[in-house]
Protein backbone atom coordinates (compact mmCIF):
# COMPACT_ATOMS: atom_id res chain seq x y z
CA UNK A 1 0.00 0.00 0.00
CA UNK A 2 2.82 2.25 0.58
CA UNK A 3 4.19 1.81 -2.62
CA UNK A 4 0.81 2.39 -4.55
CA UNK A 5 0.72 6.50 -2.53
CA UNK A 6 4.31 7.39 -3.42
CA UNK A 7 3.77 8.47 -6.85
CA UNK A 8 0.34 10.19 -5.81
CA UNK A 9 2.10 12.40 -3.45
CA UNK A 10 4.80 13.41 -5.84
CA UNK A 11 1.83 13.87 -8.60
CA UNK A 12 -0.14 15.99 -5.80
CA UNK A 13 3.17 18.18 -4.29
CA UNK A 14 3.72 18.55 -8.50
CA UNK A 15 -0.23 20.34 -9.33
CA UNK A 16 -0.12 22.22 -6.05
CA UNK A 17 3.33 23.87 -6.20
CA UNK A 18 2.86 24.32 -9.98
CA UNK A 19 -0.60 26.11 -10.03
CA UNK A 20 0.80 28.42 -6.99
CA UNK A 21 2.35 30.47 -9.47
CA UNK A 22 -1.29 31.21 -11.36
CA UNK A 23 -1.97 33.85 -8.85
CA UNK A 24 1.15 36.06 -9.02
CA UNK A 25 1.06 35.80 -12.99
CA UNK A 26 -2.88 37.06 -12.77
CA UNK A 27 -1.65 39.80 -10.56
CA UNK A 28 1.57 40.67 -12.93
CA UNK A 29 -0.58 40.34 -16.23
CA UNK A 30 -1.65 44.39 -15.73
CA UNK A 31 1.14 46.58 -16.74
CA UNK A 32 3.00 48.14 -13.96
CA UNK A 33 2.11 45.69 -11.54
CA UNK A 34 5.44 44.19 -10.94
CA UNK A 35 6.70 46.62 -8.82
CA UNK A 36 7.06 44.79 -5.53
CA UNK A 37 8.70 41.91 -6.91
CA UNK A 38 12.21 41.22 -7.25
CA UNK A 39 14.00 41.10 -10.50
CA UNK A 40 16.58 38.94 -8.79
CA UNK A 41 14.65 36.64 -7.01
CA UNK A 42 12.63 36.28 -10.28
CA UNK A 43 15.56 34.96 -12.30
CA UNK A 44 16.99 33.02 -9.22
CA UNK A 45 13.65 30.80 -9.58
CA UNK A 46 12.99 30.46 -12.80
CA UNK A 47 16.16 29.41 -13.61
CA UNK A 48 16.25 26.92 -10.41
CA UNK A 49 12.81 25.58 -11.88
CA UNK A 50 14.51 25.19 -15.27
CA UNK A 51 17.22 23.28 -13.67
CA UNK A 52 14.43 20.88 -12.32
CA UNK A 53 13.30 20.42 -15.75
CA UNK A 54 16.75 19.51 -17.05
CA UNK A 55 17.04 17.05 -14.40
CA UNK A 56 14.00 15.60 -14.59
CA UNK A 57 14.88 15.04 -17.80
CA UNK A 58 18.08 13.13 -16.85
CA UNK A 59 16.23 10.92 -14.63
CA UNK A 60 13.42 10.49 -16.93
CA UNK A 61 10.91 11.48 -14.03
CA UNK A 62 7.80 12.81 -15.91
CA UNK A 63 6.60 14.15 -12.32
CA UNK A 64 9.42 16.43 -11.84
CA UNK A 65 9.40 17.71 -15.41
CA UNK A 66 6.06 18.86 -15.05
CA UNK A 67 6.19 20.22 -12.05
CA UNK A 68 8.92 22.44 -12.67
CA UNK A 69 7.87 22.59 -16.26
CA UNK A 70 5.04 24.31 -15.51
CA UNK A 71 6.20 26.35 -12.79
CA UNK A 72 9.22 27.86 -14.34
CA UNK A 73 7.12 28.56 -17.59
CA UNK A 74 4.67 30.66 -15.03
CA UNK A 75 7.73 32.35 -13.23
CA UNK A 76 9.13 33.21 -16.38
CA UNK A 77 6.19 35.03 -17.53
CA UNK A 78 6.16 36.49 -14.31
CA UNK A 79 10.04 37.70 -14.89
CA UNK A 80 8.94 38.81 -18.21
CA UNK A 81 6.45 41.20 -16.52
CA UNK A 82 9.20 42.48 -14.43
CA UNK A 83 11.16 43.05 -17.31
CA UNK A 84 8.28 44.67 -19.22
CA UNK A 85 7.73 47.11 -16.96
CA UNK A 86 11.38 48.02 -15.72
CA UNK A 87 11.67 48.74 -19.46
CA UNK A 88 8.57 51.05 -18.98
CA UNK A 89 10.05 52.85 -16.04
CA UNK A 90 7.39 51.32 -13.91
Amino acid sequence: MTRSIIPWIGISAAVLTSLSYIPQVRKAWPRGSTRDLSLHMLIVLTSGLSLWVGYGLLKADWVIVAANGVGAALSGCVLIFKIRDMRAGK
